[in-house]
């Protein structure tokens, strides 16, 4: 269902972005008066306002992209109602089935989903915490030379797992003091931030790895009839 779920929103976010560029382009091209009308305007101000245009027959260029803003408009509107909708749909299932994931702090219901599909998709290669640091492109690569001692990032892995993985480090970076300390403390041991980053990442995957065995116990206990 997750897989379903993140693909149809995926794609329902990509078409209203290109629906806002378009509403965007066509404003420029429009009447001085009616593109100074707009100008100015939040985005979600303009689109209301763009909404709200008068629903007359195009009958000429000015016409015509009053009506093509105020279809704009409401096709936005329609797709961010559907993607909000998915987005409860791909929350629900995260709280029936993963609700330990949601109960970290910084994994949303983004980075949950992704970490649980990749999980899912790859069975055989959970079988232990660096085993899942590998499928997630975050297990430490030596790359010392001489008497220069150091680790490199991981290019491989599940992009779709990192980036989840980044994004959680990134706002426990911003909101959590702990997470702070610790990246705090490997720039004075004369760490990168993207060494340190990439630190945080693998002990982020420790703790996704234990969470997610709890989902499988979790899955392996439901019923089948």
């Amino acid at each position: 269902m997750l897989r379903m779920f993140r693909l149809a929103r995926a794609s329902a976010v990509k078409a209203r972005t290109q629906a806002i560029n378009q509403l965007k382009a066509v404003i420029v091209g429009a009447d001085p008066a009616l593109r100074e009308s707009l100008s100015g305007l939040s985005r979600t101000a303009l689109i209301r306002r763009c909404a709200n245009l008068p629903d007359t027959a195009p009958t000429d260029v000015d016409t015509a992209a009053t009506y093509t803003l105020r279809r704009l408009a409401h096709r936005i509107d329609a797709l961010t109602v559907e993607e909000r909708q998915l987005q409860h749909q791909i929350t629900a299932v995260l709280h029936t089935y993963a609700p330990q994931l949601l109960q970290r702090n910084g994994i949303g219901p983004d980075s949950a989903a992704a970490l649980l599909i990749t999980a899912g998709d790859n069975p055989g290669r959970m079988s232990s915490e660096a085993s899942f640091a590998a499928l997630c492109g975050v297990s430490p690569i030596e790359a010392s030379s001489g008497k220069t001692r150091r680790r490199r990032l991981n290019r491989g892995g599940d992009r779709r797992a990192n980036s989840a993985l980044y994004h959680v480090a990134l706002t426990r970076a911003r909101c959590d003091q702990r997470t702070r300390d610790y990246l705090n403390r490997r720039a004075a041991q004369g760490m990168t931030r993207r060494e340190a980053f990439r630190c945080l990442k693998r002990y982020i995957a420790r703790e996704i790895y234990h969470l997610l065995r709890q989902h499988n116990h979790a899955q392996q206990a439901l019923p089948t009839a």
